[in-house]
């Protein structure tokens, strides 16, 4: 029914920007910046909840064996630099800002994808890798919040999705669906930033940290889980009932969404440049979306 592919992408785009801003609140209003705690957290509740609704039967997981757990692990450690180096970038730049900045990992894919397959070069999707590159390169020098250790941890978060998406599609193995692929980086994500915590210093900072028995800050972070987990089982279900041009329409709108309700929500300065790298690259997103008519990168 026509009507349940609308829920299910309202569903989706609901949760996506509540997720995003729950984390903003934690990471940029509270100052929680651990990331080995804060995502070690996040991908602990993720990876309990998942075994937990597939021992119950609420979604469909087959068995993971070694065989083919193996050859996901090089994803699962790009998935791990996302989400620290995004949790640390996420906390110094502003929503609209990060989002433009993320938008620049097509430019990773499209460039691994040239310097691995070689093929013929379309014009409008050129153009459009064009446009989101431009933005990123132009927006450091219009960001009036403009923090160099954010942007620097941004480049890492761009890297790792880029490679992430190309491996992806091109690399995972037949028998890992969407959620075995993640019931793996979750499970190997906890295992890395418990085993970092301490050398980066974060254990001992969080047991410092002045909100630590504020009750905002637990509700915080277990709405953060919380949302995370139902952030991944709205994605495989959007997945599922749609193309994966109406998905990539419904990511757009998501995040439009929630970069025009992010400056009602937190303080930030903007410029007239800024708003316009931030259109241009949104505007190049556009344009590679109607380019891939076909589920490709």
């Amino acid at each position: 029914m026509q009507w349940k592919r609308h829920f299910s992408g309202f569903a989706f785009s609901f949760v996506f920007v509540v997720s995003y801003f729950t984390n903003k609140f934690i990471l940029s209003v509270l100052k929680f910046t651990y990331p080995t705690l804060f995502q070690g957290w996040q991908t602990f509740i993720g990876a309990v909840l998942l075994l937990l609704f597939g021992k119950l039967g609420w979604v469909e997981m087959s068995r993971i064996t070694r065989s083919a757990a193996l050859p996901w692990l090089p994803a699962s450690l790009l998935f791990v630099g996302n989400i620290y180096a995004g949790s640390r970038a996420l906390s110094q730049i502003d929503i609209p800002y990060f989002f433009t900045l993320q938008n620049s990992s097509h430019v990773v894919s499209h460039v691994i994808l040239k310097l691995v397959h070689r093929g013929k070069r379309q014009r409008l999707k050129f153009i459009s890798i064009c446009l989101m590159l431009l933005s990123a390169i132009n927006l450091p020098l219009c960001d009036p919040q403009f923090d160099f250790r954010g942007y620097l941890w941004a480049i890492g978060h761009v890297l790792c999705i880029g490679a992430y998406r190309v491996f992806q599609v091109h690399h995972r193995p037949s028998n890992l669906g969407d959620l075995e692929q993640q019931c793996i980086n979750y499970l190997f994500s906890v295992l890395l930033l418990a085993v970092a915590a301490h050398p980066t210093g974060d254990l001992m900072g969080a047991l410092e940290f002045p909100f630590l028995q504020s009750y905002t800050f637990h509700c915080g972070c277990c709405a953060s889980a919380l949302l995370g987990f139902l952030l991944l089982l709205a994605t495989v279900k959007l997945k599922s009932g749609l193309s994966y041009e109406h998905f990539g329409i419904w990511t757009f709108l998501s995040k439009v969404t929630a970069m025009c309700l992010s400056p009602l929500v937190f303080s930030m300065d903007v410029s007239v440049p800024a708003v316009m790298c931030v259109m241009i690259s949104h505007v190049g997103e556009a344009l590679l979306m109607y380019s891939d008519r076909e589920p490709q990168l």
